[in-house]
C-alpha cells in the first residue's frame, strides 16, 4: 500500500513545484496555469515510476511504456499552452528519447535550443538527440555547431567534449578528436582517464601519430548474475533477442552509466561490468558511489524498452562492492 502511494506524493510534490514555477501564468488566467500545474503533476508520478526506486518500500512491476506514454501526452498538453519553458521542453526530449522515439526527442530538443541557444548543457544534449535520430547516428554540422558552442560557453563540459571528439572522429578528423579528449584527461578520476587514454591512443593510431602504451585493463567493480525467469523458454524467444545489463546512477537520468548488452542464448551468466563499460568515460560507474542495478530482456535487441520486453528487479549496491549481486525477473 505504501509503495503504491510513492507515486501519487511524486505528482504531489512535482505539482506543487510546478504550481511555484508557473504562478506566472496566473496572471494570464487560469485556463493556462491550473492544467499546467496537473499536467506537470502527472509528469513527476510517471518520472517517478520510471526512474524512482521501487525497493524503497517493497518491489513493484516495472512501469509500463503506455503510462510513459500519458506522461509525455499531459506534458504535450502544457508546452502547448505554455510554449516557451525550455525545460518542458528538455524533458520532453528526455521522455521521447526513453520511449525510443528518436526524432522527436530531437524535434523537442531542438525547440528547446531555440529557446536557449546558450545554455550548454541544453546544446550538448540536443546535439546528442539529433545524432540519435540519423540512421547513421552521424553528428550533422548542426549537432557539430552545438557541441562547439557549448564548449565555447563551458570550457570544462566534460560531456560535451567527448561527444565532440565522437564527431570529429566520424568525420576522419582523428588527431583532432585525440586532442580534444586529451584536454579532459587531467580533470578526470583515475578510472574515467583510463578508459579515454584508451580512446585518445585509437585516435591517434588512426592520425598515424605516436601512440603510447597501453594501460592495463581496468577491472570490474561489479559482477552482476542474472537468473531467467523459471517459466522462460529461450526457443521462443526470436534470435534478436538481447540480455541488457545495467548499472545507473541513484536519483539520476535512466541513462545508464555502464552496460553490456549479451545474446540471450549465453544467460544464465555473471557477467562484469566496470569502467570500461560506462557509455560515457567521463562520467565511468567507479564516479558514483551508489548504483542500481538491473537486466532487460530485450526481444528486439534494441536498448530502448519496448512492449514485450521484461526487466529484472532493481537492486541497489553501494560501490566498491563485494561477492555477486543477483538479479531475478518477477
Amino acid at each position: 500500500m505504501v509503495s503504491n502511494l510513492l507515486p501519487v506524493l511524486a505528482g504531489l510534490v512535482a505539482a506543487l513545484m510546478a504550481a511555484l514555477v508557473l504562478w506566472p501564468l496566473r496572471r494570464q488566467g487560469r485556463r493556462g496555469f491550473v492544467p499546467g500545474v496537473l499536467a506537470l503533476g502527472v509528469v513527476g508520478a510517471c518520472l517517478y515510476l520510471l526512474v524512482g526506486d521501487p525497493r524503497a518500500a517493497q518491489v513493484q512491476p516495472a512501469p509500463s511504456v503506455a503510462t510513459l506514454r500519458d506522461g509525455v501526452k499531459a506534458l504535450q498538453q502544457a508546452l502547448q499552452r505554455d510554449p516557451q519553458r525550455v525545460d518542458g521542453w528538455a524533458l520532453l526530449g528526455r521522455s521521447q528519447a526513453e520511449l525510443g522515439d528518436a526524432t522527436l526527442a530531437a524535434d523537442a530538443f531542438a525547440r528547446a535550443v531555440a529557446l536557449a541557444p546558450d545554455d550548454a548543457g541544453v546544446l550538448v544534449e540536443a546535439a546528442q538527440a539529433r545524432a540519435q535520430a540519423d540512421a547513421g547516428k552521424q553528428f550533422d554540422d548542426t549537432a557539430m555547431d552545438w557541441l562547439q558552442q557549448a564548449r565555447r560557453l563551458a570550457p570544462d563540459a566534460e560531456r560535451a567534449s567527448w561527444l565532440l571528439g565522437i564527431a570529429l572522429r566520424q568525420r576522419g578528423r582523428n588527431a583532432e578528436a585525440a586532442d580534444v579528449w586529451s584536454s579532459l584527461l587531467p580533470r578526470l578520476e583515475p578510472g574515467a582517464a583510463q578508459a579515454l587514454q584508451a580512446q585518445v591512443a585509437i585516435a591517434r593510431e588512426a592520425a598515424g601519430q605516436a601512440v603510447d602504451a597501453p594501460a592495463a585493463e581496468a577491472p570490474a567493480l561489479l559482477q552482476v548474475r542474472v537468473l531467467l525467469p523459471a517459466s522462460l523458454k529461450q526457443a521462443d524467444w526470436p534470435a534478436s533477442t538481447q540480455v541488457f545489463v545495467l548499472a545507473r546512477a541513484v536519483g539520476g537520468p535512466p541513462m545508464p552509466v555502464a552496460a553490456r548488452r549479451l545474446p540471450l542464448d549465453g544467460f544464465p551468466a555473471t557477467v562484469g561490468l566496470g569502467d570500461g563499460d560506462s557509455p560515457m568515460p567521463t562520467a565511468p560507474l567507479s564516479a558514483h558511489a551508489e548504483v542500481e542495478v538491473l537486466a532487460r530482456i530485450s526481444r528486439s535487441g534494441s536498448a530502448n524498452r519496448s512492449e514485450g520486453d521484461l526487466q529484472s528487479e532493481v537492486v541497489r549496491v553501494t560501490l566498491p562492492h563485494d561477492g555477486v549481486v543477483e538479479l531475478r525477473f518477477p
